[in-house]
């Protein structure tokens, strides 16, 4: 479904990439992630979306996002909306559906594949529009997982579905002594 003069563009759902490689036991290297999709064709652009609440300093996954701002990833950081719950916990809530839906609706018409790292139902009627537009469109995610799984309907309107675990041996991260 590759061809080498396509011009790509990623759209990574960061919330369900990272839930989907987490409930199959492994973590991405997104520097490998990138050559590998820069293998396969032109890759125009990778885009990476995530909910980060900026008023927190020590947030875990801010060491990532600014990676991946600095090594030419185009990151979007959407604040999530946070309340506390019956309990007092601390809660978040959010999501990045409509800005990646966006995002691919104008970029379609200037890509010949958009690879979309997600695995919510919400995608499908997007996919379908810029399917309209001449793009193809794959989704990367797992259904071989019991907790996160792709929907059946963002699946089907895929012009090509990219099981996760079978880019494991491409994508993962390896890990050595002290890191």
């Amino acid at each position: 479904m590759f061809y080498k003069d396509d011009k790509l563009g990623l759209f990574i759902d960061g919330y369900s990439l990272f839930g989907a490689a987490k409930s199959l036991n492994f973590t991405i290297d997104f520097k490998k992630l990138r050559s590998e999709f820069s293998r396969r064709g032109k890759l125009s652009f990778v885009k990476y979306y995530t909910l980060l609440d900026e008023k927190v300093e020590d947030n875990p996954i801010r060491p990532m996002v600014d990676w991946l701002s600095y090594n030419g990833f185009h990151v979007l950081k959407k604040q999530p909306y946070v309340y506390q719950d019956e309990e007092g916990g601390k809660r978040f809530k959010g999501g990045i559906d409509v800005e990646m839906a966006v995002d691919l609706l104008t970029s379609a018409a200037h890509l010949d594949h958009a690879v979309i790292f997600s695995g919510s139902k919400d995608m499908s009627y997007a996919v379908a529009a810029a399917q309209r537009l001449g793009c193809r469109v794959s989704v990367v995610s797992t259904i071989k997982s019991l907790t996160i799984a792709c929907s059946d309907d963002l699946r089907r309107q895929s012009d090509n579905f990219i099981e996760l675990d079978g880019l494991r041996d491409v994508i993962e991260k390896e890990y050595t002594n002290g890191s």
